[in-house]
């Protein structure tokens, strides 16, 4: 949610500071603020708005600043306003501190430090963050080995109830950086004459490509020419330096009017990249070269359980579908913020399967903490090099589809589909899938990326499509079997970035109560499929359009419909089954894009929302 950047250097912070922020804006943000220390004072600005307004509002002489950190807040505690923004300052004025998290203890805090003279001046919990540190401080005597200011902070932290990502800076020690987290993303960059710290490696591949990963209950202090990780117990930890691999032009929006647009047509590359290199010389399975267990372990397996949120829990929800079908095992899919706090019964050949896009997820990652607790074993789908989750499993799949800016999930959700589809041909090639039908799967799956790009030709019509039914602020999205869960994603994205309220269902669950709301002011999506299911679907089209209302159909080109039976159809390519989710996908997305534009809405940054969801 909220985003971190940080500075220590001999080059001046105007750029990189907020050149960061400006990268981490996809995250979702209400407000934004910078600090740094300029001919050793203490200077703060703090706007309601965004970035924009920050940079337009900072004062000329943070220019020549060399240390400073900047953030952008998404309100938990408190209202939106100045007061509340980050980063916060002791109440000495000795201190400044951004925050990502939520502290837990807080009020416990705050009341002891009332009592001992220090002041407030916001309604978070941050604030006393802060405040605790300049309160170490001047307990804390002179420290021989290592920097009192690292101590005070460290100190603080172990008094700290729930998560934190945080970088704080001392006018005392100008020249330095105290950064920590625990389960919220903290990243280093690590440069020539500088250091950087961020929440998202988005922020800081302008500056660097060599990064290093913080762990839980890691904290680090950083000057120009090094830096040191220790625990927050103070036990020294080895750094490792990783390189970023992907190029950062990837990041930029290029010639499209906003990201979004943008990563829906990058889905037939995302794809391709997914795919590559993951097929056996025969053609008749998948294979993955991080899952760490043996083909023993995974023939052991008797069930699997998907954890997710939001839309990664839609690819769950088709993984259900694919993985019963082709691999006959049984699959539960939970939302991951119900999971961890449920005593589910799970027998000990399950596999846990956490799907994230950021690969930061709180909810998620905490629930595969809980399984990891229970001794189960847990594999991951993410799109985000040494993330948190990542890290945490076993082993895992990463989606190589590239970063991901806008807030609505498009490429990445169609690559874990893909990546599902693909667990779901290896589960069944390892039991009773035959060769033949093995290859056949593979087959279609090489042909994804061109009929991908097939699917991408229907923007046209989909854009007129938009334009016509726009003006709605009510829309049902309704399908049978694997296009259900396309249903709810469809009706996701449609409220996401449109604001019309939208819901999805089993199209045979229209009739038990969801047709009380059928009228000429809601109109209906129907994702259609041919085979044994195409004709209970036309009797729920049929339904809709006897009580007046407009239906949108999406269906392949050989679909059988009746000349008349529906307002306005969009054709996808035909193929194989295990493909139609993806490709059903694509014009779902466009549909809510264009709707969206058309209603003025900001895109990529819809209100309320965050692209990584680091709080629960």
């Amino acid at each position: 949610m909220c985003g971190i950047v940080g500075y220590v250097g001999s080059k001046k912070i105007g750029s990189r500071l907020i050149e960061g922020l400006k990268r981490l804006e996809y995250r979702g943000y209400d407000s934004s603020g910078i600090a740094a220390i300029s001919e050793k004072q203490l200077q703060f600005t703090k706007k309601v708005g965004r970035v924009k307004v920050l940079e337009q509002s900072t004062p000329k002489a943070y220019e020549n600043a060399t240390t400073g950190i900047c953030h952008t807040r998404w309100a938990t505690h408190g209202a939106v306003s100045e007061a509340n923004a980050h980063p916060h300052m002791s109440s000495d004025g000795h201190f400044a501190l951004v925050h990502n998290g939520v502290i837990e203890n807080y009020t416990q805090i705050k009341s002891f430090l009332t009592t001992k003279g220090y002041t407030f001046a916001s309604e978070t919990d941050s604030e006393t963050l802060v405040n605790l540190i300049a309160y170490h401080y001047d307990k804390e005597p002179e420290v021989k080995d290592g920097s009192r200011f690292l101590e005070s902070v460290r100190k603080s932290l172990l008094h700290v109830e729930g998560t934190f990502g945080i970088a704080v800076i001392s006018e005392l020690y100008p020249d330095e950086l105290v950064c920590a987290r625990r389960g919220s993303p903290l990243i280093i960059g690590v440069g020539k004459e500088e250091h950087l710290i961020a929440s998202d490696v988005n922020a800081i591949t302008h500056c660097t490509q060599n990064v290093v990963y913080l762990n839980d209950n890691e904290i680090v202090h950083l000057n120009k020419d090094d830096f040191s990780i220790s625990t927050i117990s103070n036990v020294s930890v080895d750094a490792v330096i990783q390189t970023v691999d992907w190029d950062t032009s990837e990041a930029e929006l290029g010639s499209f009017k906003h990201f979004m647009e943008k990563e829906i047509f990058e889905q037939p590359n995302a794809l391709e990249n997914g795919m590559r290199g993951r097929f056996s010389d025969d053609g008749s399975t998948a294979f993955f070269g991080g899952l760490n267990l043996s083909p023993q372990e995974l023939q052991q397996v008797d069930r699997l359980v998907f954890i997710a949120c939001g839309t990664a829990w839609h690819a769950c929800l088709i993984a259900e579908y694919l993985i019963e079908r082709y691999a006959r095992i049984p699959v539960e899919v939970e939302y991951a913020s119900e999971f961890r706090y449920r005593n589910a019964p799970l027998d000990k050949n399950t596999l846990i399967i956490a799907i994230s896009q950021s690969g930061e997820t709180i909810d998620t990652l905490s629930a595969l903490k809980e399984a990891k607790r229970k001794g189960y074993k847990t594999l991951s789908i993410n799109n985000s090099v040494g993330s948190s989750i990542a890290r945490e499993c076993d082993g895992g799949i990463y989606q190589h589809a590239g970063p991901e800016i806008g807030v609505a999930s498009t490429k990445a959700f169609t690559s874990q589909v893909m990546l599902c589809s693909m667990l779901a041909l290896y589960f069944g090639r390892s039991r009773n899938l035959s060769y033949a039908d093995g290859c056949e799967i593979v087959r279609a799956l090489k042909q994804l990326p061109e009929l991908t790009k097939k699917t991408l030709e229907t923007t046209e019509q989909v854009q007129k499509i938009a334009k016509k039914y726009a003006h709605y602020e009510d829309c049902l999205f309704l399908g049978r079997q694997m296009m259900f869960p396309i249903a709810l994603e469809g009706a996701l994205k449609l409220k996401e970035i449109s604001y019309i309220h939208a819901e999805g269902y089993p199209a045979a669950e229209m009739k038990h109560g969801p047709i009380a709301l059928i009228s000429e002011q809601c109109p209906s999506v129907f994702l259609t499929m041919n085979g044994e299911m195409f004709q209970k679907t036309l009797a729920n089209i049929k339904e809709i359009k006897a009580r007046k209302g407009a239906v949108i159909c999406i269906a392949p080109e050989k679909c059988d419909l009746p000349k008349d039976a529906v307002d306005d159809l969009i054709q996808i390519p035909d193929a194989h089954d295990i493909l139609l989710p993806i490709l059903m996908s694509i014009p779902v997305q466009l549909l809510s894009y264009y709707i969206a534009l058309e209603r003025g809405c900001d895109v990529d940054k819809p209100r309320n929302l965050a692209k990584s969801v680091t709080v629960e």
